[in-house]
């Protein structure tokens, strides 16, 4: 019995030896072969700025129910940035922005049915917002083409601005100012196309991240309100995509 015993022990030692050389062969021969190219050199500085602005008027409008409506806007919003590839395709850098809004409406009328209708006349809005953020980039190339690569860029946002809105005149003017705070945490992958070897144009657009902004108002010097608003994002944001040119120096 201790022979039979004997035999069958020595007999699993010999299959584990041999099992466990196959089954690491095995892994070993499994590769993706997925090759990355330097498509953002070390010690490369990337730049850019994107401006935009706009502005419209309007007298004597009328669309659906709003009639008589005069009055103008205009938006205006500037971004630098910079960025610095401290290793191969991976760089890490920031930008700024500003952001200014005016709104001014003179008059306007809604007109819901032949007995309901509103006025709104001598409407003044304005606000200003600045804001910082820290950026982290991961490049990858696709193949082996230095023309077209894909990116993974985290982003850290801070940001604060003030606003005013006012309405009426003389006895019946009423104002009301506030000044805001905004956290935003995102992740924005996008794509880069290289025109020449020195510019690129950029696309991105946020498909994660989380926001917190706070906001307190004054209405007329006297009442006082706050509000805060939290949000988190697991979505394609459509309103998020944003496109550029870039400088790679």
């Amino acid at each position: 019995m201790q022979r039979i015993l004997r035999a069958v022990v020595l007999a699993a030692m010999l299959l584990a030896s041999v099992a466990v050389p196959q089954t690491l062969q095995a892994q070993e021969e499994f590769r993706r072969n997925l090759e990355q190219i330097a498509f953002v050199p070390k010690g490369q500085w990337i730049t850019g700025v994107s401006v935009s602005y706009s502005q419209s008027s309007q007298d004597n409008y009328q669309f659906f129910v709003v009639e008589n409506l005069s009055g103008n806007t205009y938006t205006f919003k500037v971004s630098p940035m910079v960025m610095f590839a401290f290793k191969e395709n991976l760089a890490a850098g920031g930008r700024f922005a500003y952001s200014r809004q005016r709104t001014k409406l003179d008059a306007a009328r809604v007109v819901i049915d032949s007995e309901t209708d509103y006025n709104v006349d001598n409407l003044y809005s304005i606000s200003h917002n600045f804001y910082g953020t820290a950026a982290f980039r991961n490049y990858i190339s696709l193949g082996h083409s230095t023309r077209f690569g894909l990116f993974n860029e985290v982003q850290m946002q801070f940001g604060g601005g003030e606003s005013k809105l006012c309405n009426g005149s003389g006895l019946d003017f009423t104002g009301t100012f506030e000044r805001s705070f905004s956290f935003d945490v995102g992740l924005a992958p996008g794509m880069a196309v290289f025109l020449s070897n020195y510019s690129a144009l950029e696309v991105n657009v946020g498909v994660l991240g989380f926001s917190y902004q706070r906001t307190r108002s004054t209405t007329d010097r006297i009442y006082v309100a706050e509000r805060n608003h939290k949000s988190a994002n697991f979505k394609i944001n459509l309103f998020s995509i944003t496109f550029g040119v870039s400088f790679y120096i």
